[in-house]
């Protein structure tokens, strides 16, 4: 076994690898960017080397840098986690070149499945199902056209090199196949410098399903099992799930043994996992196989109580695996959620700054948190925004569900906006209850993107009853004040206003025990807890039913999360209650006549000059975060009387760009 291994990554997967070899006895070494000196990974492993500035092509894109830090620190073998260098063939060559393992397959394993178009011409051979397509070079738009009349609209057209959803387009007609192609095409040669497309049947009402495969190179390779990872946004994913809802034993089996079978055709070596397209009928057709560490393998882990890390580690150190593929089972239900630093409300800007605070849910064995991150850390415009991945497990997909719905009331998050309110609603779906989902679930379900109306209704009663009671434990410790003159001691009054977002509930509290009881248009409800003030989360009973709700004192205010949804909530007196309803509403400021910045970001460029007329939908400004470019349009026709910042600013989240006359 290897006494040293260093990790070729950073964030949540880095601290995964590290938490594994810690326990193994194995000693880690972390490599880290001018932008992670202080991250986590670094702090967590026994050594860290650096290796470069910020940008990933500067720091973890350079092997020659990462060789050298195994060099340098003695490592024996290097796990590359997923992204990066995770599968590069030159990666794996250099390292075999000196006399490093590699903890992932060998080289020609991972140039074989690279290949979209080749992957697919092995897969066919192996006998694997294939999507009905063209793997040929298609010479031109007109080729493009004939082809996938041959196979029928409507068709997928994608980049051979590509990933991400990038170099994709589906055409529905020869029109759409023309242009498809061109743009697919250029997009392809752009991204991966590479600009072969292929095309293939388009399957409609499609599910992703994967499979998870492991091999140790000595005769050896099983399947543990599906994950399903239909929804998706933008061909991203954001929940997966073991098992699927959809499969029965039949296609779980005939899927695993196609894997196992590509697998054998590469030789292949430690994990993998091959994904598959499923149609409504159970058809399945090979997708591509990804020679690396998934993001989601925590849910496969946490129903098989299987370490894939350590497994993978067994293999490159040259270990037989001794588990056979009989004594795999699936035990249970496991979803897994990505938290990212984004916007949901603002089309899932991506959201960079420093997390004043977090607190992950912590005290339920059966809920996982995979992060990076930590309270006073910060989330870099250099990479990828996700803050963790949370994983739950229960019996079942319902427990697992409620599970998920507790943990992320329970998540607790300042200092950058996040996406837990979008996987609040995800689970609160009836469509994702139900388990009928499609890689379209996201684009059908929430066609005008992501919106507070999308967020699941709640009982108003639960937030005016804990709102009720929160507000009687802070009076109540206010009460203890020293120094009151004696005959004008404040009292604790049971008759009280709750405003929720603007809507009046009268209330009476009485406290009994370690809880009380709130009375709401003539109904008692029994509220148990030990919230005491300061604390961001109230956990306890509304009527003998858990609940957990997020609370923030903002002035006169507290300000409530619950099941992904904010409330402004203010507990009065009825006096005070009269004379706050007479009050003047502020109307807010209008800011139409300013260019804002979506999100923080580099401003790149900006187009226009002070006293420049400007046409509705013309470029005025680019802003850069997360690797992305974001072009700032004119909303209408005007002239530009104000310019507020200049190229090469950081620019807040709001902050004024251009002002029009």
């Amino acid at each position: 076994m290897f006494e040293k291994i260093l990790i070729a990554n950073r964030g949540e997967i880095a601290c995964r690898v590290i938490r594994t070899a810690r326990r193994m006895g194995i000693k880690t070494v972390a490599v880290y960017s001018d932008a992670d000196r202080n991250a986590l990974h670094v702090e967590m492993a026994d050594e860290a080397v650096h290796i470069g500035p910020a940008p990933s092509a500067q720091s973890y894109l350079q092997v020659e840098r990462i060789v050298e830090a195994c060099r340098k620190t003695g490592a024996q073998a290097v796990h590359p986690g997923y992204g990066f260098l995770s599968e590069k063939r030159e990666f794996q060559e250099a390292l075999a070149a000196a006399g490093i393992a590699f903890i992932g397959p060998d080289a020609h394993a991972i140039a074989a499945m690279g290949d979209k178009i080749e992957s697919k011409k092995l897969a066919k051979q192996a006998g694997v199902s294939t999507v009905p397509g063209y793997l040929g070079v298609i010479a031109d738009d007109g080729e493009a056209v004939t082809i996938a009349r041959d196979i029928g609209y409507p068709v997928m057209i994608k980049a051979s090199a590509g990933g991400g959803g990038k170099g994709m387009r589906v055409a529905w007609n020869d029109e759409e196949a023309r242009e498809g192609f061109r743009s697919a095409q250029n997009e392809a040669r752009s991204s991966f410098a590479d600009d072969r497309v292929f095309i293939e049947k388009y399957i409609q009402q499609p599910r992703h399903i994967e499979i998870q495969v492991l091999a140790d190179g000595q005769g050896t390779t099983l399947y543990l099992g599906e994950r399903e990872c239909s929804i998706q946004r933008r061909h991203q994913k954001v929940i997966e799930e073991a098992p699927s809802p959809f499969l029965d034993e039949a296609t779980r089996k005939a899927m695993g043994e196609q894997a196992v079978a590509l697998a054998r055709a590469v030789d292949y070596k430690s994990a993998g996992t091959v994904e598959f397209i499923v149609d409504a009928e159970r058809n399945f057709y090979f997708l591509e196989m990804n020679t690396r560490l998934q993001v989601e393998h925590p849910v496969t882990e946490l129903v098989t109580g299987l370490d894939l890390v350590e497994l993978m580690i067994r293999v490159a150190a040259g270990e037989r695996l001794t588990l056979r593929q009989e004594e795999v089972r699936l035990n249970g239900w496991a979803i897994e959620a990505r938290v990212y630093a984004e916007d949901p409300f603002r089309n899932f800007l991506p959201s960079t700054g420093r997390l004043t605070r977090y607190s992950p849910p912590s005290d339920d064995p059966n809920v996982r948190v995979d992060t990076g991150v930590y309270e006073g850390g910060e989330i870099s415009m250099f990479y990828d925004p996700m803050i963790a991945k949370l994983c739950t497990w229960g019996p079942t997909r319902n427990e697992a569900t409620a599970r998920m719905r507790a943990a992320l009331d329970q998540y607790y998050i300042r200092g950058v906006s996040h996406n837990i309110p979008f996987l609040a609603s995800l689970m609160a779906n009836p469509r994702f209850v139900e388990g009928r989902l499609t890689t379209n679930f996201i684009a059908e379900e929430y066609p005008n993107g992501f919106r507070a109306a999308d967020l699941p209704p709640k009982d108003p009663a639960v937030l005016v009853a804990v709102a009720a009671a929160v507000h009687r434990t802070v009076v109540e410790r206010e009460l203890r004040i020293s120094g009151q003159m004696p005959g004008h001691r404040a009292r604790l009054r049971q008759d009280w206003v709750v405003v929720v977002n603007d809507d009046r509930h009268v209330v009476t509290v009485q406290g009994e025990g370690d809880g009380c009881t709130v009375t709401l248009d003539g109904k008692a409800h029994t509220v148990r807890g030990e919230w005491r003030p300061g604390q961001p989360l109230f956990r306890g009973t509304v009527d003998g039913e858990p609940v957990s709700l997020q609370i923030d004192r903002v002035g006169l205010h507290y300000r409530l999360f619950h099941g992904g949804a904010q409330a402004l909530v203010k507990v009065l007196s009825p006096l005070v209650a009269k004379y706050d309803a007479l009050m003047p509403v502020k109307a807010p400021p209008d800011l139409s006549k300013y260019l804002l910045s979506p999100m923080p970001g580099l401003l790149v460029s900006l187009a226009v000059s002070e006293g420049q007329e400007v046409k509705a939908g013309e470029v005025l400004a680019v802003v850069e975060a997360m690797k992305m470019e974001n072009i700032l349009r004119a909303p209408q026709d005007g002239v530009i009387a104000k310019i507020h910042a200049e190229a090469g600013n950081s620019l807040a989240v709001d902050q004024k760009i251009v002002e029009f006359a």
